[in-house]
């Protein structure tokens, strides 16, 4: 069933991208840039991979949720279709692990002793039938070739559980993906990846999360050139206790269709990630790209294989650079 609130949030997304009012900006927030760290489903897991590699001195864990490796498309959507979603031919993961080193080496990414101890969850359903869920094992495979057994690495791949991101009870079957892409698992991903990036959880979380997304506008963090592929608008959300500051930040992006020009409001209120923020302090930012046919990019999918520039997986790369500015705003008093 559609609700009000998600036909008006689809509305609001499409007149932005009409040229509608715009959103107000992302507020200034304080955070802790010890307490960063991103996630994503699909091209949003691929996203998170690269600016967890590209950002590392400022980005310190990555939750992915069906996704692939650092690098796996190599700028080409052939690869990034076969290799990185169908698992065939298997992507190199030596040659990844050597093109990552000698982007760190040239200076494109931020050196790879940034990764140390950070945190990583992958999570892979062993029914996806979109991203081939062997593509887990090459995910760890890569960053242990990067970061070696510092890292703090948590794989979980053998649950029954489609193309999707897996929630306690919202969503669709969780075997049968469907618009918007979460699945009624019985399995907290959202709980599961916190716990993985952030610790225990200090306390329960509720059943439903104490405020609501807002949205903020995206076109006043664009970095110089611009972006390829971004929406105007993008959600924040801010627990009341994070309003004074001191809170972490985790920056989760959608999988394709999964925006809200897509959606709704339905991934950025029923992930499941908002009620965890309450409990474990932290702002949430759901940046949010749109559908375009030039650059060809009509699912609303994250860059993960070079739309936006050859660059794009690097710090130069248009939507990392947008993040790190993101984090800049965040990060400001």
């Amino acid at each position: 069933m559609v609700t009000r609130r998600a036909v008006v949030l689809a509305l609001a997304a499409g007149l932005a991208a009409c040229g509608g009012p715009a959103a107000p900006p992302l507020p200034a927030a304080a955070i802790d840039v010890d307490r960063v760290a991103v996630a994503g489903l699909s091209s949003g897991a691929y996203m998170a991979t690269q600016v967890h590699v590209a950002l590392s001195s400022r980005v310190h864990g990555a939750a992915l949720f069906a996704g692939g490796p650092y690098g796996c498309a190599r700028g080409d959507l052939e690869v990034a279709l076969g290799a990185c979603m169908a698992g065939t031919p298997v992507p190199s993961l030596e040659a990844l692990v050597e093109a990552a080193k000698a982007k760190a080496a040239s200076g494109a990414i931020d050196p790879l002793a940034g990764l140390g101890d950070d945190r990583v969850f992958v999570f892979h359903g062993a029914r996806d039938g979109a991203v081939a869920p062997g593509l887990a094992a090459a995910t760890e495979a890569v960053y242990r070739g990067l970061a070696g057994d510092d890292l703090v690495l948590t794989v979980d791949a053998g649950r029954p559980v489609g193309h999707l991101l897996p929630t306690l009870d919202a969503g669709g079957d969780c075997l049968a993906p469907a618009s918007p892409y979460l699945g009624r698992c019985g399995i907290d991903g959202a709980g599961l990846a916190m716990a993985a990036l952030f610790g225990p959880p200090p306390a329960p979380a509720a059943d439903r999360a104490t405020g609501a997304p807002v949205a903020f506008d995206q076109r006043a963090l664009l970095p110089e050139g611009g972006a390829e592929g971004l929406a105007r608008s993008g959600y924040a959300y801010v627990p009341e206790a994070c309003a004074a500051g001191g809170c972490g930040a985790l920056l989760v992006f959608h999988g394709c269709q999964q925006d809200a020009a897509s959606v709704g409001d339905a991934f950025v209120r029923d992930a499941g990630f908002n009620r965890w923020a309450d409990v474990y302090r932290l702002i949430v930012v759901y940046p949010q790209t749109r559908s375009s046919y030039v650059p060809l990019n009509p699912k609303s999918c994250w860059d993960w294989w070079g739309y936006g520039g050859a660059d794009y997986d690097t710090r130069a790369g248009g939507q990392v650079a947008f993040v790190a500015r993101v984090l800049d705003r965040l990060a400001e008093r």
